[in-house]
């Protein structure tokens, strides 16, 4: 590893970013949720529409809070991961080295 990039200050996604990240994406899946439930719900029950969508509307809202905090510590977690984050880099410079490597072949004959 080089001494620049142990110098260097890793890029991260705030706190901030990550909460909304994980707002917007619980919105969607959800959604997501709230009509899957909603289907096998009327599908298997005899029940009335209004009991259908009051259980439905209890599993979206248990959905949404308890898979929100996990995004966002899962989020976290993967911010000071530093695996990937430089995969374009990396693979620019082996690329590179390949490149001078046929080269300096190719001069030699």
């Amino acid at each position: 590893m080089s001494a620049k990039r142990r110098d260097k200050p890793l890029d991260k996604d705030s706190p901030s970013r990550s909460v909304l990240k994980a707002i917007s994406w619980r919105f969607v899946a959800s959604g997501a949720t709230f009509i899957i439930s909603f289907a096998i719900f009327t599908q298997a029950t005899q029940t009335a529409f209004r009991d259908v969508l009051g259980a439905v509307s209890i599993i979206t809202s248990i959905d949404i809070l308890a898979k929100l905090v996990l995004y966002y510590f899962h989020e976290r977690l993967w911010t000071n991961i530093l695996w990937g984050k430089y995969w374009r880099r990396q693979a620019a410079r082996k690329r590179y080295r390949r490149i001078q490597r046929v080269k300096k072949n190719k001069n030699r004959v």
